[in-house]
């Protein structure tokens, strides 16, 4: 079996491989490549030794049997013998379901997690996207700390498992896409340094040193990551990838990383002849993000709309503190700007920044599948200081608002697991380092960031503490008691909604047309034929639809049919969808 590494700065380097040792060759036609052949089969273990020093996990690992500082194991990609036929399922259309593995299940672990995707085929998502499943240390955390871009968190049953959850997804119709996280890796178990300049000192992260992208080096840095990227695409039958925090991926090259990573992924996707898409995290509200690269755009096929979330945070709990301060003076005009234009800072004065931020979408030219519309994810409730869900704080009419506004906008909705049925428990952070001064430096760094906000150290949990994980677990047994059943009735029947009415896929963003009264909190809004009222106040709400005849389609709380005067009676803390003839 052929074995490569990248390593130029090393003057030696050796393979062992099922505990025999064996001199590697530099390779005459790439600068800094090793290579050479080895006895060895699926499972086998291996390392490389760089100028006589330890054996290190090779950093295109497929799978690390032992975690991040174990030696790798070889993975025969072709051994398994697919069972779905899978043409694939883009993007436009699409709705996602953000799930953790660790936490969907008690067992967290991706066997349990495909026990439980039928609950997702007949909630009407149509893809599951998956936290991060590169190795990390320990068996539990959130996966933003991983190393091994190629492997498979092992606790969570390594490669075969992530590709029977597949196979089993793909069987239901669902796709899958992957977290992925190229901003930056580790700190424990990250072997990269010793290996190559992976990193460089001439950018600065929140992380450290910056991933090399730009630096001398950087070439192969940049393949490494597409090359992981189309790995998962390709050897794991993915449909797409979620970009952690591309605003950290700090590049000065003509050609952007995520210009090069978009090509590739399309070059992929014509390969296989099924869709593949990448949906990016990013803070920059820079259109040229998920502009077409024949536009002069980066070509990603869709990002995280925060501002979406952000504003209806606020319209729902009233918070204003931090980066909601912006869209806290009137929430519902900061809701309805959204819904018109996408972004809420598009060039506009933020105070949180202390700087105008952002750029103006071209919506006649921007589809609005390509923003992602959320009021909750992993990010915005397990930040919290105790992890706690929009249900803990709200009734269940206004989740149900929630709910309403995320699946009928003009955006390609996303859910976080569980806030389907308003799952009581909450979401919280939590890690397993092995490392006692790593897992002692997260544990007290968490509780000073929340001292600075009031909060007592006693009540901000231990994310070394087992319980904190357990805490996080979904209760599989609320869906079946009120008034979980009712929320969970709801959205199913809005997703159903979603895909029955081509309004409310329809990508033009200029569509939209919003009225709103902050004083008596009641917002509606237009999309072709469909009328959406969401009434946030306790009192009921008169709400003026005009004189067309209209149908019922979906009602929080019982509702009499229009006025003759063209005037919706929502009660409070409810909404209606509504189909205008």
């Amino acid at each position: 079996m052929q074995f490569e590494v990248w390593a130029p700065e090393a003057g030696r380097v050796a393979l062992e491989c099922d505990g025999v040792r064996g001199a590697l060759e530099r390779d005459a036609e790439r600068p800094g490549w090793w290579s050479g052949r080895a006895e060895a089969r699926d499972g086998s273990r291996y390392g490389f030794a760089l100028d006589d020093g330890p054996v290190l996990p090779d950093p295109r690992s497929r799978r690390q049997p032992d975690g991040p500082d174990g030696l790798s194991a070889v993975v025969e990609q072709g051994r398994y013998a697919w069972r779905a036929e899978w043409p694939g399922r883009p993007l436009p259309g699409a709705v996602l379901y953000e799930l953790h593995v660790g936490t969907y299940t008690p067992e967290g672990t991706l066997d349990s997690a495909a026990g439980r995707l039928e609950h997702l085929a007949e909630l009407g998502v149509t893809h599951v996207e998956l936290m991060p499943l590169c190795p990390f240390p320990g068996t539990h955390g959130w996966g933003y700390e991983g190393v091994s871009l190629w492997a498979v968190h092992e606790p969570y049953g390594g490669p075969e498992a992530l590709k029977r959850f597949v196979d089993r997804a793909h069987e239901l119709g669902l796709g899958v896409v992957l977290d992925v996280v190229h901003n930056h890796l580790g700190p424990s178990g990250n072997y990269l340094p010793a290996f190559g300049p992976y990193f460089t000192d001439t950018h600065q992260t929140p992380w450290g040193s910056a991933v090399n992208l730009d630096a001398p080096g950087s070439d192969e840095v940049r393949e490494y990551l597409v090359g992981s990227a189309l790995a998962w695409l390709r050897d794991y039958r993915l449909d797409g990838l979620r970009l952690d925090a591309v605003h950290a991926l700090v590049d000065t090259r003509a050609r952007h990383f995520l210009e090069q990573l978009s090509e590739a992924v399309d070059a992929l996707a014509a390969e296989v002849g099924r869709p593949l898409f990448l949906i990016a995290e990013s803070d920059l509200n820079d259109p040229r993000v998920i502009t077409p690269r024949a536009e002069g755009g980066l070509g990603v096929h869709g990002q995280w709309n925060d501002d979406f979330h952000h504003a209806l945070h606020t319209a729902l709990t009233g918070e204003g503190q931090g980066y909601y301060a912006d869209f806290a003076r009137d929430p519902l005009a900061a809701v309805a700007r959204t819904l018109t234009h996408g972004y809420f800072h598009d060039g506009t004065y933020s105070s949180f920044r202390g700087r105008h931020h952002g750029r103006e979408l071209d919506r006649a030219r921007t589809a609005g599948h390509r923003l992602t519309g959320y009021s909750q994810t992993h990010d915005q409730v397990g930040n919290r200081a105790q992890g706690d869900r929009l249900a803990a704080q709200l009734s269940p009419g206004l989740a149900a608002c929630a709910a309403t506004l995320t699946l009928t906008a003009p955006f390609t909705p996303m859910l976080f697991m569980g806030e389907e049925w308003a799952a009581g428990t909450p979401w919280q952070f939590f890690t397993d380092h092995t490392d006692p001064e790593l897992a002692e430096a997260v544990r007290t760094g968490r509780r000073r960031e929340f001292a600075a906000h009031g909060w007592k150290a006693e009540e901000v949990p231990d994310p070394q503490d087992p319980a904190t994980r357990d805490r996080s677990c979904l209760d599989w047994s609320e869906p079946e008691r009120e008034p979980h059943a009712r929320v969970l009735a709801w959205y199913r029947l809005l997703i159903g909604l979603r895909h029955a009415q081509p309004d409310l896929t329809d990508p033009d963003l200029d569509d939209t047309r919003v009225a709103f009264d902050s004083a008596a909190r009641w917002l509606a809004f237009r999309r072709g034929d469909i009328r959406v009222a969401v009434n946030l106040g306790t009192e009921p709400a008169a709400i003026p639809l005009g004189n067309r005849p209209a149908r019922i389609l979906a009602a929080w709380e019982p509702v009499r049919p229009l006025d003759e005067d063209g005037v919706l009676r929502v009660p409070g803390e409810s909404s209606v969808v509504l189909l205008q003839e």
